[in-house]
């Protein structure tokens, strides 16, 4: 659609108040999603919405919903639930209860949202659904046991149905959770699927939720076009990879913010420990962690606490290893004690803002995961890169992703390779090999014991016990872990020797150039990152760190 004719918010027949919360929010114009499905779900349509990750799908449903319930209030006479928002994940139904919450800044008293997908306690739940609020935002199977312990009825009000991300409901393992929560709603009412990709899954849960629908399946590609992302792949092993990873952020090839993905929670950790030997700080993300715990840490990354999260996406709920030692040695591999949330996400959906790099320490096992790390990055119309490390064994996954990004982008070359001399900061390897090893299971185990204790220290329903047993915060407060990783203050300074030639100060001079050479060509610096050279050039020489003294002049000074 021309830009001339785009259809503008004004033009859609919102609210005033909706109309001002978007003004204030800084959206200028609907993205091609909104554009075209906000129409459609105000006529009171069933849609399948299909748009890549980043696209504004979020808006495109909680839009129409709003409105509607604003619709609803001025021939009702009864407070009642009008919409359920469901969402396989607790960091979704976080997000889409905060888009909500935004939009209805200027008709808050109209339009009440609570979110129940939280594990907190039921009474408390139960007297906010007793408040009948207006939209209920929750994962399937909260909102299934709120239902069955007769805590709610969706039976007579309930006027739309929202599934958002609804590709993953299945692989959370929320089939059985959906079908029996429609027996729980009326026979009418309007229905959305939103989602990135348009899968079998998807298709199955259309047959059962959706009558008629409409299917909005945009003519875009699944990620930002490579003027707006730039996708390059660095083959490494496994002692190489930390090395590089530590040179890139020291030497600030990587500037702003960046996720790291890798393949599992202790991996997690141990990068975390990693990087802060150097005095990199970050914070994690993954499965294990409590939901208030991950929705703090993706919101401190959004508000610039940290400029990097470690994050681990949810193949690692059922593979802990991706299953690729599975595949090399034929063992049936043990199942996993440890306990996880399967209502975790990490690589889909969530909004992390700002985002200017995405790093694949470990390379996503297939084509989709791949598609929804990258997603993270250069959303809306800003820029972003995508750099995935290469191990021997990842290469066939690589050659795949490669083979997607050709075919999506009409035959152009989107996977680059990223030209990175690691002899040039062999210094950097001794270093990061030490500090590698120096992380072993021991001290990732007593760093998820440590955030284990700092967890109950700040649980606001522990704080009751605490008064009335002092003596066991006391020991709780006491207890130290007993292993960890012994910090050495001086690896977070990167000395002169250490940096490549190009970044010295008191570098070799260039050879001058014959009278008849032709003119030297400049590299061409690849997109990734810049080094801020004038960090070190604005350096004065100093004789204890260059070892350079300058020879006494010949003549006496003058007295």
């Amino acid at each position: 659609m021309s830009e001339d004719k785009k259809v503008m918010f004004h033009e859609m027949e919102l609210d005033d108040r909706l109309l001002k919360a978007i003004s204030q929010l800084g959206w200028p114009h609907p993205t091609l999603i909104q554009e075209t499905a906000i129409p459609l779900l105000l006529e009171g349509k069933d849609v399948l919405m299909r748009a890549r990750t980043g696209s504004g799908k979020t808006a495109a449903f909680t839009i129409p919903v709003i409105q509607k319930i604003l619709n609803l209030k001025n021939t009702s006479a009864h407070q009642c639930i009008r919409a359920l928002i469901l969402s396989p994940s607790k960091e979704l139904c976080g997000q889409i209860t905060s888009v909500v919450g935004h939009l209805t800044l200027k008709c808050a008293r109209e339009v009440r949202c609570i979110d129940i997908s939280s594990n907190g306690d039921m009474q408390i739940q139960k007297s906010l659904l007793a408040d009948k609020p207006d939209i209920v935002v929750s994962t399937p199977s909260r909102v299934l046991a709120h239902l069955k312990a007769n805590n709610v009825r969706l039976k007579e009000d309930i006027a739309m149905l929202v599934v958002d991300e609804a590709d993953l409901v299945f692989s959370f393992g929320y089939e059985n959770e959906i079908k029996e929560l429609l027996e729980h709603l009326p026979k009418i009412y309007q229905a959305v699927l939103a989602s990135a990709t348009l899968s079998d899954d998807v298709l199955s849960l259309k047959k059962i939720v959706l009558r008629n629908p409409v299917t909005l399946k945009l003519e875009e590609p699944e990620l930002a076009p490579s003027t707006q992302l730039q996708h390059y792949h660095l083959f490494a092993e496994e002692d190489d990879k930390a090395a590089i990873l530590y040179a890139l952020l020291k030497l600030n090839l990587i500037r702003g913010k960046t996720i790291i993905f890798v393949r599992t929670v202790d991996r997690c950790y141990k990068l975390k420990l990693y990087l802060e030997q150097f005095k990199i700080g970050s914070c994690v993300l993954n499965s294990e962690l409590p939901a208030a715990v991950r929705c703090m840490s993706v919101e401190q990354f959004n508000r610039g606490r940290y400029q990097i999260i470690v994050a681990s996406d949810e193949k690692a709920l059922e593979e802990p290893d991706g299953g690729m030692m599975l595949e090399e040695t034929g063992k049936k591999k043990q199942k996993s004690k440890r306990r996880k949330d399967k209502e975790s996400g990490v690589s889909r959906g969530i909004d992390f803002q700002h985002v200017s790099n995405v790093i694949n320490f470990d390379f996503p096992l297939d084509v989709t995961a791949y598609v929804h790390r990258a997603g993270r990055t250069a959303r809306g119309t800003s820029q972003g890169s995508v750099l995935s490390f290469v191990s021997i064994r990842e290469k066939p996954l690589m050659n795949a992703v490669k083979e997607h990004l050709t075919k999506c982008f009409n035959g152009q070359k989107v996977l680059q390779k990223y030209s990175f001399a690691l002899d040039e900061v062999e210094g950097f390897r001794y270093r990061s090999r030490d500090a590698w090893r120096a992380v072993t299971r021991v001290a990732v185990r007593e760093a998820r014991l440590s955030e284990i204790r700092r967890e109950l220290l700040n649980c606001k329903r522990l704080q009751g016990y605490f008064e009335e047993n002092p003596t066991d915060l006391a020991a709780l407060k006491r207890d130290k872990a007993l292993h960890t990783v012994r910090l050495q203050p001086q690896l977070a300074h990167v000395p002169e020797y250490l940096l490549p030639a190009a970044l010295r100060t008191d570098g070799p001079e260039p050879e001058p150039a014959a009278p008849d050479a032709p003119p030297a060509k400049k590299k061409k610096q690849q997109n990734f990152g810049s080094v801020k050279r004038h960090k070190y050039q604005a350096r004065q020489r100093d004789p204890l760190k260059s070892f350079a003294v300058k020879a006494a002049s010949a003549s006496p000074s003058k007295t």
